[in-house]
């Protein structure tokens, strides 16, 4: 099928992620006052939207405290700078099973699974426009590690996130993950008009080459809206690849950490080479009301 550039565009920047990277570059915020400011520095460079994880602000490990999370949204919130806040609800769903000969029990190091409300507690009192919404479960890079979003937690979560006002953007990292993201709206638990990001290239779901990417675009109905991101050296070849195929773009140090070979980035400095590669193609970088009127969202303040 022919392909329908899109010629205007919005930028997530995945500001910090849950990935073990707090080591590898000094770019990678850990603290809410870090995160936040980062995140800032992004929304300047030309990001829409924000998409933040938390860490423990001493040894950088991933966390899902309410409270972190209530400190990186006030602090961007009290900023002079508008962005769209899309906070992880990814957190609680990890099981890392006890080895191929006594799987069970699991692992206590690396195991954090959680009941829905508990997952989605942050959500509720953050009250960001979107949250992300993992739909699938999939084997995740380690060996042993699954990330667990069964059918009845996506149920849970999804009636939350969609009860609270606050728009669930599918997380889809292979084709089964966007076909039960279509059941979901069938069944009336997420709105028709459904966000998604595609997923390319995460061990192991769908690989970031061209043509399973298309497979992915290709299932993506009509009234939905979606954005895509590829791993590491890929990651601004997915900026273009995305544009051209009809959507939008994600790019941040939660995907990659380097700008040029043995140059390590900033989030702002990622988003502003995807702001140059998405106006040298002759589209329009899009603000964070654009994308608020786009998607139908309202931009909130925290409860309490």
């Amino acid at each position: 099928m022919p392909l329908t550039m899109n010629r205007e565009v919005f930028i997530t920047c995945a500001v910090t992620g849950s990935g073990g990277t707090q080591d590898k570059s000094p770019h990678v915020p850990r603290s809410p006052e870090q995160i936040a400011d980062s995140a800032i520095a992004a929304a300047k460079a030309g990001a829409a939207v924000v998409h933040c994880h938390v860490r423990d602000p001493e040894t950088g490990a991933p966390s899902r405290d309410p409270g972190l999370f209530r400190e990186v949204t006030d602090r961007i919130r009290d900023s002079a700078t508008d962005v769209v806040l899309n906070l992880t609800a990814g957190m609680g769903g990890d099981i890392v099973f006890g080895g191929v000969e006594s799987p069970l029990p699991p692992k206590e190091a690396g195991t954090d699974m959680a009941g829905a409300t508990e997952r989605v507690a942050h959500v509720a009192e953050c009250l960001p426009e979107i949250c992300t919404l993992d739909c699938g479960t999939m084997n995740f890079a380690e060996a042993d590690y699954v990330m667990t979003n069964t059918p009845g937690m996506l149920q849970a979560m999804g009636r939350m996130m969609t009860e609270l006002g606050v728009k669930p953007e599918i997380e889809a990292f292979d084709t089964g993950h966007l076909w039960y993201a279509k059941q979901l709206v069938a069944d009336g638990i997420l709105e028709p008009d459904a966000l998604v990001q595609l997923c390319m290239g995460v061990p192991w779901g769908a690989p970031d080459d061209l043509n399973t990417f298309m497979a992915m675009v290709n299932n993506v109905p009509d009234n939905w809206t979606f954005s895509a991101f590829g791993l590491g050296r890929n990651q601004m070849p997915y900026v273009a690849a995305s544009v051209i195929a009809g959507g939008n773009v994600r790019v941040g140090l939660e995907d990659n950490l380097m700008l040029d070979r043995g140059v390590l980035a900033t989030n702002a400095q990622l988003v502003e080479r995807a702001v140059g590669i998405i106006e040298n193609l002759g589209a329009r970088v899009i603000g964070p009301q654009e994308v608020r009127d786009k998607l139908g969202l309202t931009k909130q303040a925290p409860r309490g």
